[in-house]
């Protein structure tokens, strides 16, 4: 039988395939590159070329230790210049050394020497606590940094009683800087040719002074050893006095000197990573972090840890396994041929040829893993499962490496990071600082998460001062807990008044704003807010001493990302844990999510007075369908929360108080200057194009460069933080007779989220900070009536903000600015009216484009909402849709990737499982980049199973968006395109809409649904309503057809339900 040839991108004459393979992030090219060519793949890199393998079958077959052995990759080549013919970087068993060491090291790892290990790594992990401990919950954790430090004190302890004591200094030891510049020197030299190296003399001279620290550092070590001996057992005593069993030699000092500087790097910086990514993901996954945190708590308590524990935490243990399936902290591991040979029985891959075993998608194979592959489940990896996973699927679980030249390591890294993780989620709660982070990694010849801080709340109301005397002590005391002071999550307020905190749960930052409205207002009723944070701050330290707010929304049913972790352990509970606290909470939803409209509010409203708990105030919520949310939380606030508050606590509202009046002050000054949000990223628009003919609502496509190292799957959303339009921003300028070069400093004594304390532009504060279109609500119409004398403007403005109020306000999106002109006997400060203002917050667009073309760019197709206001004066203008269509090729904008719902992204078995798709106008987004998605896969010889895409526009003449792109893949087989035009139905079998097409076709849909096919919609409310009524009027007659009889609407509605986010996924925007 004859070969076929492997896959695999197309290179350039003698460069290969290195524009193909990302320098600063190899990894995700290699994993982008392998959903495009699949399972194995070659490409070529200075004329040599190299095989990737990414399934565990064909790992299965190249862990066969008879046909191939491992191979020493480039980067590892260069480190060899520092570390010989150490464990790590030896050629293998042709390496006299190599085998002597490997020989007298393998028992030193073995269990009873890593268990008398325990007490030093115990002694490191105290460092790192009382570190955080002592710096409180307000210090921003640089995770990957402080866990580096962490891990290389450990080895250097355990290994040879050597201390860097990195927790004392913020300055690194001249060692450790030494060995990290040595690391990235040595992958940047792997990634240039001979000639190319000559240009860098400079970093090349400190790549070897480097190396020669290095080395001398070690030899002082074994010096001051062999000077003053000891009967520790020990790495270094091992190195020195231990006697080949095979060849009764020992280790030459050079040797030794080797495996020392091979201990220290690969024994920190693979566990270091661990670390960092289990508390990405246990972060990221409130379920797992509680569950991990209740097994700790029921195993240890509040007793010190001892090394007895770690054998009683199987769901910690499954925990990292799951950690590094996902991250495994070594990628990939180089192998090769010991002989000409066939991979997976049809492709020829010659001696010597490197093989590279990629991690990152063998773990994450779905014939092993299943559709869930991508997410983080532990469960799969405790023992019963893991086992069973490793029998039906050999060596689908290897991030240890391989055989001979596996990790030697690995148990003393494994009860390292038990202990570490056992530690930090006994003593700490932890939020992440950005909880809309996602990951980004770092790659050296390792990968760690980039960018990743997050917060520690010491739990049980302890002090540092108590936890240092606990974790010296047997255990803790309670009688020393209960004279604790509940810590302050943030610094106290100038403002008078009696104490309570605010917490929020938000996305996209409304029930931030909604909190920090709160907070401002207090001080008008008698109030002072200590503390606005998150609700995940909140967990297990809900003050009983104060009042408690709460303001968050429900995202189709889920909890916001920084209230995950809240929700789930007040779920956890079981008595009255909540006795004495005193709470009111203010819920934000959208009607269009009938089935879980307000769950989140709901279920905190009810849970925390079961839980004990003493209600201040009933619940209140707002319907952002409604479009008027400020306007439904002030009156909760003035009508509710306020009264109910000064009735439980005698307080009195501030005397004098005026609905405008404010403790905002604003000086106008002349220096330029700019400050801008920091929760988005720098990117640059590289292409714009209007893709709609004129007669139809303007259409348009964006591409956008991404920042560095923030990725994106096919189906997500690019959040856009925009700058209002500049008419708008000129019209507040005129209003209040601001010149263009006009500069603001604000001061504010309570919470604001405009910068405050410096000179910042005007227009920038218009621009950027605020949002101007925001419709006033009735409060705001009220201070309006406050700040003027004329008796007209009072008795209008009056009806406004009453009978008036829905129908002339709310329905046409009357903005406090537009009343302003309206009315210009109204004379309202700056102040007033920038405090009136909520802040600028993000939108989200589906992203129209895959990684599988570029993965360093995205593309976005928008409508443009420009038409006459409703309010009958001037026009109304979309914030974001005018901002894009504004930018021209060149031009920077502040964006963030955001994930979409796990549901909403193509089927991993792309071969088996059929795809359809609906949408109208630019609903087309996500399934642009689905079918973008499949048609580079198509192009590299992959099968797939069908897709259609129902798609719904005006004409084809006007707004049939991409036709001829869409044509091109649907003759690559990519998808089949249905189109209705509502215009012209006549051109498109007579439907009219999305749902008459799927009905007119409804043979073929059934067909593809019942060999298993996904379902996708995106559009408006009207294409999400239209297709369901249509898929359950399908299945009705289906049923009629196939059983004989008829299925009731209800039955058929019970069973389209249990479809949704399994195999029916929706993304429907107002």
């Amino acid at each position: 039988m004859e070969p076929e040839p492997i896959p695999g991108p197309p290179g350039l004459p003698f460069v290969g395939n290195v524009s193909d393979i990302d320098p600063e992030n190899p990894l995700q090219s290699l994993m982008n590159l392998s959903d495009i060519y699949g399972s194995i793949w070659k490409f070529q890199l200075g004329g040599a070329a190299r095989v990737v393998v990414a399934s565990q079958a064909l790992m299965n077959e190249i862990t066969d230790e008879t046909r191939f052995s491992k191979i020493v990759s480039a980067s590892l080549k260069e480190v060899r210049n520092g570390a010989h013919d150490g464990l790590f970087t030896a050629y293998g068993t042709e390496e006299k050394d190599w085998g002597i060491a490997h020989r007298i090291l393998l028992p030193v790892f073995g269990p009873l020497t890593i268990r008398a290990m325990f007490d030093e790594m115990h002694d490191i992990a105290s460092q790192l606590v009382m570190k955080w401990a002592r710096h409180g919950p307000d210090h921003i954790i640089q995770v990957t940094d402080d866990f580096t430090r962490l891990t290389l004190d450990t080895i250097a302890l355990c290994a040879m009683d050597y201390r860097f004591n990195s927790y004392y200094s913020e300055e690194v030891h001249p060692f450790i800087q030494a060995m990290a510049d040595f690391l990235k020197a040595s992958g940047d030299r792997a990634r240039r040719g001979a000639i190319a190296q000559m240009f860098y003399r400079q970093e090349s001279q400190k790549y070897w002074e480097n190396i020669e620290l290095l080395r001398k550092t070690s030899q002082e070590v074994i010096k001051t050893r062999k000077e003053h001996p000891s009967d520790k057992r020990d790495l270094l005593n091992a190195m020195l006095n231990g006697v080949d069993p095979k060849t009764g030699e020992k280790m030459t000092d050079d040797s030794v000197i080797d495996n020392m500087i091979t201990f220290l790097i690969a024994g920190h910086e693979t566990t270091s990573g661990l670390l960092s990514f289990v508390f990405y993901y246990l972060l990221k996954n409130p379920s797992a972090y509680d569950t991990v945190q209740q097994e700790v708590d029921e195993v240890i308590g509040k007793n010190p840890i001892t090394v007895e524990h770690l054998s009683k935490l199987p769901y910690l243990n499954a925990v990292l396994r799951e950690t590094l399936r996902l991250s495994p902290t070594a990628p990939s591991i180089g192998l090769q041929a010991k002989e000409d040979t066939t991979i997976a029985g049809k492709y020829h891959v010659s001696k010597g040829t490197p093989i590279i075993a990629l991690f990152s998608k063998i773990h994450r194979d779905p014939v092993v893993y299943g559709e869930d592959n991508e997410e983080f489940r532990p469960e799969r990896m405790l023992d019963a499962e893991f086992d069973r996973l490793n029998k039906e699927f050999p060596n689908c679980w290897k991030p240890f490496g391989n055989g001979m030249r596996a990790c030697i390591g690995r148990p003393f890294a494994w009860q390292e990071a038990l202990l570490v993780t056992a530690m930090l989620l006994q003593n700490f709660n932890f939020t992440m600082e950005d909880p809309s982070y996602q990951l980004q990694v770092k790659q050296t010849l390792t990968i760690k998460p980039k960018g990743f801080y997050m917060r520690a709340h010491l739990r049980n109301h302890m002090s540092a001062t108590t936890l240092e005397r606990a974790l010296a002590s047997t255990s803790i005391s309670e009688a020393a807990l209960a004279k604790t002071e509940p810590q302050e999550l943030s610094k106290k307020s100038t403002i008078k008044g009696k104490s309570m905190v605010i917490y929020y749960g938000s996305n996209t930052g409304t029930c931030e704003a909604l909190a920090q409205r709160l907070a401002a207002d207090a001080s008008d009723h008698g109030f002072k807010a200590d503390i606005v944070d998150t609700l995940d701050s909140a967990k297990e330290t809900l003050p009983t001493d104060r009042p408690v707010a709460i303001v968050t929304a429900s995202y189709e049913g889920q909890p916001a990302d920084n209230a995950a972790h809240f929700v789930n352990w007040l779920g956890g509970l079981k008595g009255s844990e909540l006795a004495n606290v005193c709470f009111a909470v203010f819920g934000c939803g959208h009607r269009d999510w009938a089935k879980t409209f307000h769950r989140i509010p709901k279920y905190l409203n009810n849970v925390m007075e079961k839980r004990g708990g003493t209600r201040i105030a009933p619940l209140g919520t707002a319907d952002a369908a409604g479009g008027d949310i400020f306007t439904e939380f002030e009156n909760w606030e003035d009508q509710v929360f306020w009264p109910a508050m000064r009735e439980k606590y005698r307080s009195l509202d501030t005397p004098g108080a005026s609905a405008y009046e404010t403790n905002l002050q604003v000086e106008i000054s002349t220096p330029r200057s700019s400050n801008l949000r920091q929760d988005v990223r720098e990117a640059r628009v590289e292409e714009v194009t209007v893709l709609s003919a004129p007669g139809v609502p303007e259409k348009r496509h964006i591409e956008i460069s991404l920042p560095t190292d923030m990725t994106y799957s096919a189906g997500d959303y690019l959040a856009i933080l925009p700058i209002n339009p500049k008419q708008s921003v000129s019209r507040a300028m005129r209003y209040f007779g601001l010149a263009w070069d006009s500069m603001l400093t604000i001061s504010s004594a309570g919470p604001t989220t405009l910068p405050t304390n410096a000179p910042i532009s005007a227009s920038d504060v218009f621009g950027a900070y605020v949002e101007l279109g925001q419709p006033a609500s009735k409060r705001n119409i009220l201070a309006l009536i406050e700040a003027t004398q004329d008796e007209g403007s009072t008795k209008d403005l009056a009806r406004l903000a009453d009978v008036d109020f829905a129908t002339e306000i709310t329905a046409k999106r009357v903005s406090v600015l537009d009343l302003l002109e309206r009315f210009p006997s109204v004379h309202l400060p700056l102040g007033p009216f920038l405090k009136m203002l909520p802040p600028m917050r993000v939108r989200q667009y589906s992203i129209s484009s895959s990684p599988l073309w570029n993965p360093s760019n995205v593309t976005l197709t928008y409508s443009v909402v420009d038409q006459p206001a409703l309010s009958g004066h001037g026009r109304f203008v979309g914030v974001a849709s005018s901002y894009l269509s504004s930018l021209a090729p060149g031009d920077k904008l502040h964006v963030a990737v955001r994930t979409s719902h796990q549901a909403f992204h193509l089927p991993k078995d792309t071969r088996n499982v059929p795809v359809i798709m609906m949408a109208a106008g630019t609903g087309l987004a996500p399934f642009r980049g689905f079918i973008q998605e499949r048609a580079a896969q198509l192009a590299a010889g992959r099968s797939l199973a069908p897709a259609l895409l129902f798609y719904g526009c005006h004409s084809p003449d006007t707004d049939a968006l991409y036709s001829e792109l869409l044509s091109r893949w649907e003759n690559l087989g990519a998808v089949s395109v249905r189109y209705s035009y509502s215009r012209t139905p006549e051109k498109s079998e007579g439907c009219r809409y999305v749902q008459d097409r799927l009905y007119h076709d409804r043979k073929e849909v059934v067909e593809l649904f019942e060999a298993g096919a996904k379902v996708f919609v995106c559009g408006g409310r009207e294409v999400g309503e239209g297709v369901q009524e249509t898929c359950i009027r399908i299945t009705r007659e289906r049923s009629m057809e196939v059983q004989g009889r008829d299925v009731s609407e209800e039955k058929a509605r019970e069973w389209f339900e249990g479809l949704r986010n399994e195999r029916f996924a929706t993304d429907v925007f107002a």
